[in-house]
């Protein structure tokens, strides 16, 4: 059976940030594959793929990688548990409008990118709930106690949650050419993470020569709107990278020179890892 999630620690803890990747999973289960309407490639444009290699030296650095196992079209954990979808899933009640619902992404996605539909018919509520307590709990469970032993030895929490982005997602942001980010930042408008951190965060991608924007297109979804609380020193921020700037999008593959932006990546990781260290920590760290 496909585990929820990896967890990859440091070998010593040495600062309060938190990197998660929720969307990059990539494991199908060969039930849901066969009950589709789409192809495999066509199932995975939802995917952010590769993400969690972006991302996957931060443990190096000090600091814990949490990482999805099941794929964005199977379950997503970056919505609510009771994100259910009436037009999906047999024996929901209609809820109060639900943007994100009604477009067919809930937490049981009924469409991937471009609107087109997942699954054959409507799945039954039991396989939905399923779903949600084999991936979508555990997932979380294990974010909230990587948060909770930031607060423990740090004093405070932040979550990097790691995303991609498709490139026709930001071609209408900051009008044509050099003016498009390359990496969107969402704190939901400052509600889920204060402007210093925010502030840092955008500092590191930048030194970096790349582009940001914040909260345009993306605020951030569930995951930094209900873990996202900096007045109790527990800030999230959503990243959301360009996905062009490392692969074919039509193919879902790296580009030639993917290890190359994956080495940008890393430095900057570096910089993230620094914001939740204590003052005057980095050189032990190292």
């Amino acid at each position: 059976m496909t585990q929820a999630f990896e967890l990859t620690r440091p070998e010593r803890r040495t600062t309060s940030v938190v990197f998660a990747s929720p969307h990059s999973g990539r494991d199908y289960p060969k039930a849901f594959l066969e009950r589709a309407e789409l192809d495999a490639r066509a199932i995975r444009s939802s995917e952010d793929a590769f993400v969690d290699l972006l991302f996957d030296c931060a443990p190096q650095h000090g600091a814990p990688f949490l990482r999805a196992q099941a794929s964005r079209a199977f379950v997503d954990l970056n919505r609510a548990a009771d994100e259910l979808d009436p037009a999906l899933i047999e024996g929901v009640r209609r809820p109060v409008h639900n943007p994100r619902v009604a477009s067919g992404l809930g937490v049981i996605p009924r469409v991937v990118a471009g609107g087109r539909p997942i699954h054959r018919g409507r799945i039954a509520l039991s396989e939905a709930q399923g779903r949600i307590d084999v991936y979508w709990r555990p997932y979380h469970d294990a974010l909230q106690q990587l948060l909770a032993e930031s607060h423990a030895r740090f004093g405070e929490a932040i979550l990097i949650d790691c995303h991609s982005m498709p490139h026709e997602a930001i071609e209408a942001v900051g009008g044509s050419g050099a003016g498009r980010p390359d990496v969107v930042l969402g704190d939901r408008f400052g509600a889920a993470a204060s402007t210093a951190v925010v502030d840092r965060i955008e500092a590191a991608f930048t030194a970096a020569g790349l582009r940001v924007s914040r909260n345009m297109p993306f605020a951030g979804a569930y995951i930094v709107q209900h873990y996202g609380r900096p007045s109790r020193r527990q800030h999230a921020v959503q990243v959301e990278i360009d996905r062009s700037l490392y692969m074919d999008e039509r193919l879902v593959e790296p580009l030639p020179d993917f290890e190359g932006f994956r080495r940008l990546v890393a430095g900057i990781v570096v910089e993230l890892t620094d914001i939740g260290r204590p003052e005057g920590a980095r050189v032990a760290a190292e």
